[in-house]
């Protein structure tokens, strides 16, 4: 009996173990400043398996931490792409690029 409830309890943790699986990736992107950190965040965030986003302005670096059940890599990627920013190998829409403000295009800071 008690090894029957042992591997129950054992099956169990590897489902939960398995339902959470878990990557956290950096993505180089084009940021500018704080308004194209908000756009960032907000596009990744609204995929769907997205535990937390956040980039920082300065090295314009993305930290995403998802579920690799629910999405992956090349989603996130697609997702920044698609407001406007490249997402390391991901070129940015240039539709949504020339949407930016002019502030937020690059070299509209410097």
């Amino acid at each position: 009996m008690k090894l029957i409830i042992t591997m129950v309890f054992a099956l169990a943790a590897m489902t939960f173990t398995l339902s959470a699986a878990q990557d956290t990736i950096k993505i180089q992107t084009t940021a500018q400043c704080e308004d194209c950190k908000e756009r960032i965040e907000k596009a990744v965030n609204e995929l769907e398996g997205i535990e937390s986003a956040d980039l920082e302005v300065e090295s314009a670096v993305a930290t995403v931490i998802f579920d690799t059940e629910k999405t992956s890599s090349e989603d996130i990627k697609k997702s920044i792409a698609s407001v406007g920013y490249d997402a390391d190998d991901v070129k940015k829409d240039k539709r949504a690029y020339k949407r930016l403000p002019r502030c937020c295009q690059l070299g509209g800071h410097k």
